[in-house]
C-alpha cells in the first residue's frame, strides 16, 4: 500500500518521490495557531482511546499554550489514510505510527525527528523507540511480545518437558513435544499460528523462527539484499522445517485469527502475543506462558509496535511537550492495565495489576528484553512484509522451499534497487 502510494506521490511531484526535508517543504502548514491535532489508529478500541483522552486532558489542563485534539481511525483503512494526507498537505501533528513502518514515514517525509529529553525515553524498552539512521521518531506506550501458550495438564500428559528462559527448548526437544503432543493428548493440532491472520502477524510471529535458524528477512549488513538472508541455507533449513508443521499434520494451514483453536481446546498449545494472555488465564486454570524454542541462534520473537509520532507538518514545541507529558510512568502503566500489554518502562511496570516483579505476566517483559528482533529498520520494510506475507504462505500450502525464497528475494531486491537503495 505504501509504495502504490509513493508511487502516486511521484506522479504527482513530476516523476521522483520526494523524500525527507523536501516532502516536509511541500507540506508544511505554516505556523500553529495553538491547535495540536492527534490520529489514532484505534478506532473503535474504547479501552486505549480512553488512555489517549486521559492524555490528552492532562495535557491541555497543564498549559494553556495548545489545545490537543483527535480523531481515530479504523486500523485496516489507516496507513492509506496517513499517506493521502501526506499527498495532500494534510496530515495531523501526532498521529501513532506501527514500529515497523516508522522508517518508511521517515524516510518519506511524512515524519520530523522528535525532540524529548533523553532521561525520558532512556527509560523505554529499546523496542518502542523508533529509529532511522540514528534519529528517534517516535516512542510507544507498550511492547508486546509472543510466547507459546501452553497448559501445564496437556504437557504433562505427554510427557514434555516444561521449559525455562535458562533451559528452553532446543529444536529437537520441541519438535518431539509436537510429536508426542499430536499422538497422546487427543487434540486435533499440536500448535495453533492463526494462519488466517495475513497482515502484519506473518513477519511480526514467522520471522523470529527464521531468525532462530539464523537467517533473516534482509541482510542488515548493509540493507540492500536479502540475497542470502531469506534464501541461504538457514533460511532453507528454516523453510523445510516451517512448511513440515502444516505438512506433518502439526498445525492446520488454515487456523483461524487470535489463537481460537487452543482457546476453544482444538488445539494443544499456540504462539500467541501477550495481548491474548489474559483471555487465555480466563480460559485455563492451568495456563503457561512459554519461551520460544532455540531452533540453532538463540530463541527470538518480535518487537516494535504502534508508537507516537511528530509528522513533517507539526507545530515542533507543541507536539514535543505533548509528548512529554504522554510518556509519563503513569499512562504507560494505564496503557498496560486497560490492554494487557507490556508496559515500556520498569516504573510503569511497578504501577500495574500483572507486570510488577511477582506478576503473572511478568515472564512476557523479560522475552521481549531478552529475545525481541526488531524487524529490518529500512523504508524497504513496507514491501519486504507484503513479499514475506505472500511467500510464507505458498511454503504453508506446500510450495516448493528453494524456489519460494528465491522468488521472494527477487521481489524484495527488485523494489530496493527501484527505490535507489532507500537512502542507504
Amino acid at each position: 500500500m505504501q509504495r502504490r502510494n509513493l508511487m502516486k506521490l511521484a506522479a504527482a511531484t513530476g516523476g521522483a518521490a520526494l523524500a525527507g526535508p523536501a516532502l516536509a517543504a511541500c507540506t508544511a502548514s505554516g505556523a500553529s495557531d495553538g491547535k495540536l491535532l492527534l490520529w489514532t489508529h484505534t478506532a473503535g478500541n474504547d479501552a486505549e482511546l480512553g488512555v489517549t483522552d486521559q492524555i490528552i486532558k492532562a495535557f491541555n489542563d497543564g498549559q494553556d499554550t495548545y489545545t490537543a485534539e483527535r480523531e481515530s481511525f479504523p486500523q485496516d483503512a489507516y496507513n492509506d489514510t496517513v499517506n493521502a494526507a501526506a499527498l495532500s498537505g494534510d496530515l495531523p501533528d501526532l498521529l501513532t505510527v506501527d514500529g515497523p513502518n516508522v522508517a518508511n514515514w521517515a524516510w518519506a517525509g511524512h515524519l520530523q525527528p522528535l525532540d524529548v529529553p533523553a532521561e525520558i525515553t532512556d527509560e523505554f524498552l529499546p523496542t518502542t523507540l523508533g529509529i532511522f539512521q540514528d534519529q528517534l521518531y517516535s516512542v510507544g506506550h507498550w511492547e508486546a511480545a509472543c510466547s507459546i501458550f501452553a497448559r501445564e495438564s496437556v504437557l504433562e500428559a505427554a510427557r514434555v518437558r516444561i521449559p525455562t528462559m535458562d533451559e528452553p527448548w532446543s529444536r529437537e526437544e520441541f519438535d518431539e513435544a509436537l510429536e508426542r503432543i499430536a499422538a497422546d493428548t487427543g487434540h486435533r493440532w499440536a500448535l495453533d499460528l492463526s494462519t488466517a491472520d495475513i497482515g502484519e502477524w506473518y513477519p511480526y510471529a514467522f520471522s523470529p523462527f527464521l531468525q532462530s535458524f539464523g537467517g533473516d528477512l534482509l541482510d542488515r549488513s548493509t540493507y540492500l539484499s536479502a540475497e542470502g538472508a531469506l534464501n541461504g541455507p538457514e533460511a532453507l533449513a528454516w523453510g523445510q522445517w516451517f512448511q513440515g508443521l502444516f505438512t506433518g499434520g502439526f498445525a492446520n494451514p488454515e487456523s483461524p485469527i487470535g489463537a481460537e483453536e487452543f482457546l476453544q481446546g482444538d488445539a494443544a498449545m499456540t504462539f500467541m502475543g501477550n495481548w491474548g494472555a489474559l483471555q487465555a488465564m480466563e480460559q485455563f486454570d492451568d495456563v503457561l506462558f512459554l519461551p520460544p524454542p532455540d531452533l540453532g541462534a538463540g530463541p527470538k520473537i518480535g518487537g516494535g509496535s504502534w508508537q507516537w509520532a511528530l509528522t513533517s507538518t507539526a507545530d515542533a514545541e507543541g507536539g514535543n511537550a505533548w509528548m512529554e507529558t504522554a510518556l509519563s510512568d503513569e499512562f504507560v502503566a494505564e496503557f498496560a492495565n486497560q490492554t494487557g500489554l507490556i508496559p515500556a518502562t520498569d516504573a510503569a511496570a511497578e504501577l500495574t495489576e500483572h507486570y510488577g516483579p511477582d506478576g503473572d505476566l511478568r515472564m512476557m517483559m523479560d522475552y521481549s528484553r531478552s529475545y525481541a528482533v526488531l524487524r529490518p529498520e529500512t523504508p524497504a520494510y513496507a514491501v519486504i512484509a507484503s513479499v514475506f506475507t505472500q511467500y510464507a504462505g505458498d511454503l504453508i500450502h506446500g510450495g516448493d522451499v528453494q524456489e519460494t525464497l528465491d522468488a521472494a528475494v527477487a521481489e524484495i531486491d527488485a523494489d530496493i534497487e527501484a527505490n535507489s537503495g532507500y537512502g542507504f
